[in-house]
C-alpha cells in the first residue's frame, strides 16, 4: 500500500509543471461531466453541490492568506504602499487537484439513480448566480479595499539598461 501512496505522489509530482496541461485536461473532464448530466436531464442536485464546491475553491484561490482584516491593529512600521507578495490562502496546484477529484467524484455519482432527485433546475441556477455573484462582490470589495490583485502572469521583466554614460554624470560644475 506505502508502494502505491509513494507511486501516486511521484505521480502528481510529475505533473505539477505543466499548468495548462491539467487545467485542459481537467476542463475537458468537467465538459464530460455536463454532457453526461445534459444527456441523462438529471444530477441537478448533483450539479449544484458540485458548482458550490467549485465556487469556494474559487474563493481560496483568488484570496490571500493572511487576510488584513483578521491580522488586528499593528505598529506603524511599515509605509502603506509597501510590497507584499501576495500569497494565496490555495494554492494553484492543491486548487487544481481538489477540482479534478470533485469532478470525479461528481462524475461517479452520476451512475447512482437514487441521486438522481428530482427538483425545479432553474430554481438551482438562480440560487447558484446570486451566490456567485453576492460572494464574488465581496471578493472583488475586499481586493479593491487592500489593494491586490490575485492573477499574475508570471514574474515581470524589466529592459536592458540603454546605457550607463547617462548614469555616470558628474556632479562638479
Amino acid at each position: 500500500m506505502r508502494a502505491l501512496a509513494r507511486g501516486y505522489q511521484s505521480l502528481l509530482d510529475k505533473w505539477n509543471p505543466y499548468v495548462l496541461n491539467r487545467w485542459i485536461a481537467s476542463s475537458i473532464l468537467l465538459i464530460v461531466y455536463f454532457l453526461r448530466v445534459l444527456y441523462l436531464r438529471g444530477f441537478f442536485v448533483v450539479s449544484y453541490g458540485l458548482g458550490i464546491y467549485l465556487l469556494s475553491l474559487l474563493i481560496g484561490f483568488i484570496s490571500p492568506k493572511v487576510d488584513p482584516d483578521l491580522e488586528g491593529p499593528t505598529l506603524p512600521t511599515r509605509s502603506s504602499d509597501e510590497f507584499r507578495p501576495f500569497v494565496r490562502r490555495l494554492p494553484e496546484f492543491n486548487c487544481w487537484y481538489s477540482f479534478t477529484v470533485a469532478v470525479c467524484i461528481a462524475l461517479v455519482l452520476t451512475f447512482f439513480s437514487a441521486l438522481d432527485v428530482p427538483v425545479f433546475w432553474p430554481l438551482l441556477v438562480f440560487y447558484w448566480v446570486v451566490l456567485c455573484i453576492l460572494t464574488l462582490r465581496k471578493q472583488i470589495l475586499h481586493m479593491m479595499k487592500h489593494k491586490y490583485v490575485p492573477f499574475t502572469a508570471g514574474k515581470k521583466t524589466y529592459g536592458k539598461k540603454k546605457s550607463h554614460s547617462s548614469e555616470n554624470v558628474s556632479l562638479s560644475a
